[in-house]
């Protein structure tokens, strides 16, 4: 049996293969009701493009990379759901590397990606410098910073204030009554770590507070519920619970909490507790978690739109820097 070309999808679609080239690589300029005549002949036919040739031709493929920090954190999972949700109204598939906090497993993903032709780039960086992103951009390969903000006007990005979530978060704890505070952390090489404790130290300040006596800091050497669990541990063992502890994320948090009511502390009666990104287990555990919220669907949305109407106007389009602002979400762990 013979391959279904383009011809054939045409002739059954009552279309000009023109047509038919637009609904595979530029679907949002074809009405809807054509566009929905030549996908009806697509799946009639059979018919299956060859990807790499075309690829050749354009220069790129129609797919975007994804680089994240931890795609078992729910934060980016929900990230991701967004970055695909757009890629797939616009006709392009996501190829997706998780970097586990390593730069050079990072650095290997970007190869991946430009050795795939991919339209444009999508990454939370864990520590790779702008050179590796100019390099991309020099292979005409666009890139979005997401939950990162640009240091310069040469770059797209969409990223969320942590400063100003950190900041809330120990307001909320100071309003509390919390005398004694810890920030249980991943390692401050993190940006989104660093910017939460400054945002906390500043709240510290604003209050009277000597932050260097008023808060301690557990570092972690990852951001998982274990890790959050063997920090209750040692702060147990140690015999020096505070009154209220602020976490980097929520799997810390909810490792923390799991800890503390495993070893008989009262949360909030004893300890007070809060994390950061409002995951959905947080409304979800044994004792709920107050937390700061992040637009983790939003986020993806946003930066895949920046980075595919930057690839379709690359003259025109502006670089955008998009800075969200997060929100306090009370509940059972901080009343």
């Amino acid at each position: 049996m013979s391959s279904v070309s383009i011809k054939d999808v045409a002739a059954r679609a009552g279309v000009s293969p023109g047509t038919v080239s637009n609904v595979l690589n530029r679907p949002e300029k074809v009405a809807g009701s054509t566009r929905a005549r030549v996908e009806g002949a697509i799946r009639e036919l059979g018919f299956v493009r060859h990807g790499s040739a075309s690829s050749l031709r354009a220069g790129h493929s129609r797919t975007v990379g994804l680089s994240v920090i931890d795609i078992g954190n729910p934060f980016f999972t929900d990230v991701a759901a967004g970055v695909e949700e757009v890629a797939s109204e616009r006709g392009y598939a996501v190829i997706l590397g998780n970097s586990s906090g390593d730069r050079l497993k990072e650095e290997r993903n970007l190869l991946v990606f430009a050795e795939h032709r991919v339209r444009g780039v999508l990454i939370t960086p864990t520590g790779t410098g702008p050179g590796e992103l100019e390099r991309l951009r020099e292979r005409g390969i666009h890139t979005v910073l997401v939950d990162y903000p640009a240091t310069g006007p040469d770059q797209c990005s969409v990223a969320v204030n942590d400063v100003t979530g950190g900041f809330l978060a120990l307001s909320h704890l100071l309003d509390g009554g919390a005398g004694q505070l810890a920030y249980v952390t991943g390692p401050l090489t993190i940006r989104q770590c660093l910017d939460r404790r400054i945002g906390a130290e500043r709240a510290l300040v604003a209050a009277g507070r000597d932050p260097g006596e008023a808060m301690r800091q557990i570092t972690t050497g990852a951001m998982t519920a274990r890790a959050g669990q063997e920090a209750a541990e040692k702060m147990i063992s140690e015999g020096r619970l505070p009154d209220a502890v602020f976490c980097a994320n929520d799997l810390l948090a909810l490792g923390l909490l799991r800890g503390l009511l495993q070893a008989g502390v009262r949360v909030p009666g004893d300890v007070a507790l809060i994390g950061y990104d409002d995951i959905d287990f947080a409304s979800a555990s044994a004792v709920s978690l107050s937390s700061i919220r992040q637009p983790t669907h939003r986020l993806g949305r946003v930066a895949t739109e920046l980075l595919l109407d930057e690839c379709d106007n690359p003259e025109s389009h502006a670089h955008q820097q998009i800075m969200f602002q997060p929100e306090l979400v009370v509940r059972e762990s901080t009343r």
